[in-house]
C-alpha cells in the first residue's frame, strides 16, 4: 500500500493557495506550498521524494512543461501531477511514460468534491507504482490469469492440469473462443519436464491451406516457387519441446493426414526433400469446435482425433463461472500495473452488473473492456454510468444501494465512486438517516477491511484517526 500522505502545490496566486490550504485541512491532508520557481530548490532539500502523494501545478506556472513533469518523476516516480484549471490539453502531446503521470485538473474556482476526486485517484496511481517496485520477479506472462477462479468449473479445470501435466501425452483442449485455451497449453508445457525446451504455437485457421505443410514441416530451397532458401518448420523449432495446434478443427483433411503420421511414426518429411527427419515433440491441440460433429459431416478425421484427444480439458465459458469475475479483474488491473500501462477499479455495482453479462467473447472480451475503461477514466473508479450500455445490467436505484451496502457477487470489492449519483426516489428521502447509515456502513466496511486498525481504516477513508475514532464511538462501532 502507498504511504505517501502529503501534496505539494506549486502555485503563486495567494487566493488560491488560501483555497486550497482550508480545503486540504479540512479534509486531514497535510499540504506544503511553494513558489512556481522553488521546485528545483525543494528538490534539494528533499532528496529523498519527499512521502507526496499529489503534487497540484498552478495553470500559470511558466516552468509546467514536459521537462518539468519528466523532472518530477526522476525525483519522485510514485507521486502524481494534476494541473490547477481547466486546460487539459497542455499535457496530450508529452511521452506516454510522461502523460500517464499527469491524472487531471481541477477546476476552478477550486470546490471540495473535484479534489477529493483527484486525491482518490492520486492514492491509486501512488498505490500502483509502489506495487511494481515490489513486483521484483513477475510470473511469466503464460501462468496468466483465465486460471484465476475459486469456481468449481475452474477448481476441475486445475485439477486435470495436475493430472496430466507431466506425462507425455497429446491433450485436447476445448471451449468457446477466448476461453483461454492457450493459456492452458502453456502452463501445460511450463509444468512438464520439457519446460526447458521451446513452446511453439500455430493457429491452423490462420494460415492458408497451401502454406501450412511448409510452415509446420518446413521446406528445401527451390522447393517451389519463392522458397529461395531452406527453412526450418514449427516441429524442426519445437524439437525436444510442445507444439500448440490451435484451431486445429480448421486443418484441411490432407493436412490431418500428415499431422496423424507424425503422431503415430514421430517423423515427417520437409516439403521437397525425401528425407525423414526424427522428431519428438508433445502435442497439445485446442478447438472451439465439435469435432465429434465433424467426424460425422466427413470434415474431420476419426483416426486423428482418438489420437490427439489422449487426454480431454474442456474449458467453460465466462457466463457459467461468474463468481471468478472480480478476480479476474482484479489480475487484468494487475497485469495493466505491472506493464505500467495504468490502472482503474471498479465500484460493487459495476462489478455486479458485468457478473450479469452474458460474455460471449469470455475473457478476452472482459479484457477488452478492463482496457478501455482504463483508456477512458485513467485511475478512476468505474460506475455502472461509465460502463458501455450492453454493459448495465444494474439500474441506477440498485447501483446506489449496493454502493451503500455490500454484494454478495462483488464481496471484498465494494468502492464508493466521486461520480456516482444515485436517483432521487420519487417519494423523497429521509437524507439525514440515508447519509448516516451510508457513513457508518462504509466506516465498518474499512475496519473489517483493515482487520480492526484505526489508523489504516482511516487512511483508506482518507480521514485523520481522531476523526475516525470519534464517528466510531458515535456509531458505536467495535474494532
Amino acid at each position: 500500500m502507498c504511504r505517501n500522505n502529503k501534496v505539494l502545490v506549486i502555485e503563486d496566486d495567494k487566493q488560491r493557495r488560501a483555497q486550497l490550504d482550508t480545503i486540504l485541512s479540512f479534509l486531514g491532508e497535510e499540504a506544503h506550498f511553494i513558489a512556481c520557481g522553488g521546485l528545483d530548490e525543494h528538490i534539494a532539500q528533499h532528496p529523498e521524494g519527499g512521502d507526496y502523494v499529489l503534487i497540484l501545478i498552478g495553470d500559470r506556472c511558466s516552468a509546467w512543461s514536459e521537462a518539468l513533469v519528466e523532472k518530477i518523476n526522476r525525483w519522485n516516480d510514485e507521486v502524481a501531477l494534476a494541473i490547477l484549471g481547466d486546460d487539459e490539453a497542455d499535457y496530450q502531446d508529452f511521452a506516454p511514460d510522461l502523460k500517464i503521470k499527469v491524472i487531471g485538473s481541477v477546476a476552478l474556482p477550486i470546490t471540495y468534491n473535484p479534489l477529493v476526486d483527484i486525491l482518490h485517484r492520486a492514492r491509486l496511481y501512488c498505490e500502483a507504482q509502489s506495487a511494481n517496485k515490489k513486483r521484483a520477479q513477475r510470473r511469466p506472462v503464460h501462468l496468466f490469469r483465465s486460471l484465476v477462479g475459486t469456481s468449481r468449473e475452474v477448481q476441475d479445470v486445475r485439477e486435470m492440469m495436475t493430472q496430466v501435466a507431466d506425462k507425455d501425452v497429446s491433450v485436447l483442449i476445448t471451449g468457446e473462443s477466448g476461453t483461454g485455451k492457450e493459456v492452458v497449453a502453456r502452463n501445460l508445457h511450463y509444468h512438464s519436464a520439457r519446460r526447458e525446451k521451446p513452446f511453439v504455437p500455430v493457429n491452423c485457421g490462420a494460415i492458408p491451406a497451401e502454406l501450412l505443410e511448409s510452415e509446420l514441416f518446413g521446406h528445401e530451397k527451390g522447393a517451389f516457387t519463392g522458397a529461395i532458401s531452406s527453412r526450418a518448420g514449427r516441429f524442426e523449432l519445437a524439437e525436444g519441446g510442445t507444439l500448440f495446434l490451435d484451431e486445429i478443427g480448421d486443418m484441411p483433411l490432407n493436412m490431418q493426414v500428415k499431422i496423424l503420421r507424425v503422431l503415430q511414426e514421430r517423423c515427417y518429411e520437409r516439403v521437397g526433400s525425401n528425407k525423414t527427419v526424427a522428431t519428438d515433440v508433445r502435442i497439445i491441440a485446442a478447438t472451439h469446435r465439435d469435432l465429434e460433429s465433424m467426424i460425422g459431416e466427413g470434415s474431420f478425421r476419426e483416426d486423428l482425433y482418438y489420437r490427439l484427444n489422449v487426454f480431454p480439458i474442456e474449458l467453460p465459458p465466462l457466463k457459467d463461472r461468474a463468481e471468478d469475475i472480480p478476480l479476474l479483474i482484479n489480475e487484468l488491473v494487475s497485469r495493466m500495473e505491472s506493464e505500467k500501462r495504468g490502472s482503474i477499479r471498479f465500484n460493487s455495482a459495476a462489478i455486479l452488473s458485468l457478473c450479469r453479462h452474458s460474455w460471449s467473447g469470455n475473457i478476452r472480451e472482459l479484457a477488452n473492456l478492463v482496457e478501455r475503461m482504463a483508456i477512458m477514466h485513467p485511475y478512476g473508479v468505474i460506475g455502472v454510468q461509465d460502463l458501455p450500455a450492453k454493459y448495465r445490467h444494474v439500474d441506477y436505484e440498485e447501483e446506489s444501494f449496493v454502493v451503500g451496502g455490500s454484494t454478495s457477487e462483488a464481496s471484498g470489492t465494494a468502492v464508493v465512486s466521486m461520480n456516482d449519483t444515485p436517483l432521487l426516489p420519487e417519494q423523497g428521502i429521509d437524507l439525514r438517516e440515508y447519509l448516516t447509515r451510508l457513513e457508518r456502513d462504509l466506516i465498518q466496511q474499512a475496519l473489517n477491511d483493515c482487520g480492526g486498525v484505526v489508523a489504516r481504516a482511516a487512511d483508506k477513508l482518507a480521514i485523520r484517526r481522531t476523526t475516525l475514532v470519534e464517528k466510531m464511538r458515535k456509531y458505536e462501532l467495535q474494532r
